[in-house]
């Protein structure tokens, strides 16, 4: 504040000091939203970069599928689902355990991310569940003759299935952001419940499905592959819909702000007396 004490008439050189400090904080802007231009791009960089990565350990998973033998006893063609299958359960699980570790993160916090990251996870979680329970009909059909059984995994996953599907359907029913983001961190925790026991059911409930397989070592690089691809789909899956949950909400807040400011106006001419 002490270059406005001098009078608009000193000069630096031949300019005015009021100009030269204009010139100063106009090239300070300039830097900054430079910095800002290069961290977005650097990010998008990342990005990209992650999802390219994602994107050929895909391809090198379905080539790796292809070239897998399937002549043996436990692998007929329609068995090489077991590749995708097995990493999607365990993501699905990831991605559950991720709503509940956001869940409790709100509930102690009451911080609105944590209701983004929540949400995002969700989705998710929705998502590879599906994908299990297709991919595990597919292979049942192969291996048992029958689309469906009532074992006690598939029932405790078909469970988790629709308990995450509510999650969703509970979410837009609630208006208010903090009521809804309360009530669903406390559906979350309810629902992570079925979770252990999903895995309880594959360890220690006698099951038609199989505990283990041998796999030799093709078999076992293509679950590699199958196994980085896919936990880099769910993370990436669940930090862009993170990210875009947080977006919009920061959209409506100035929507609601700017909306509020304008009626205040109006409010109070309307108070004031004719």
């Amino acid at each position: 504040m002490h270059l406005w004490h001098h009078s608009y008439k000193e000069h630096t050189g031949d300019r005015p000091r009021w100009l030269v400090f204009i010139k100063n904080v106009a090239g300070e802007l300039r830097r900054r939203i430079g910095e800002g231009d290069m961290l977005t791009a650097h990010r998008t960089f990342l990005t990209t970069g992650y999802w390219i990565l994602t994107g050929l350990l895909f391809v090198c998973g379905l080539a790796m599928l292809a070239i897998t033998p399937s002549s043996q006893e436990a692998f007929g063609p329609a068995q090489k689902i077991f590749f995708i299958h097995l990493p999607t359960a365990i993501c699905t699980f990831i991605a559950a355990s991720t709503l509940f570790i956001a869940s409790v993160g709100y509930l102690w916090s009451r911080t609105m991310k944590w209701d983004d990251l929540a949400n995002a996870s969700g989705k998710v979680t929705v998502l590879l569940c599906t994908i299990v329970l297709l991919t595990g009909i597919i292979w049942g059909k192969s291996e048992w003759g029958s689309w469906w059984t009532w074992s006690p995994r598939l029932t405790f996953s078909l469970v988790l299935w629709v308990l995450y599907i509510v999650y969703l359907i509970i979410r837009p029913m609630i208006h208010s952001p903090t009521r809804r983001a309360t009530i669903s961190a406390v559906y979350g925790l309810a629902a992570f419940i079925d979770v252990p026991l999903v895995y309880m059911s594959v360890k220690l409930i006698p099951d038609i499905h199989p505990s283990s397989v041998e796999l030799d070592p093709t078999m076992q690089i293509t679950l590699l592959i199958w196994f980085l691809a896919i936990p880099l789909m769910t993370a990436g899956l669940i930090a862009a819909g993170c990210s875009l949950n947080t977006r919009e909400r920061a959209m409506l807040e100035t929507s609601a702000t700017n909306t509020q400011s304008q009626q205040e106006p109006i409010n109070t001419n309307t108070g004031s007396p004719s």
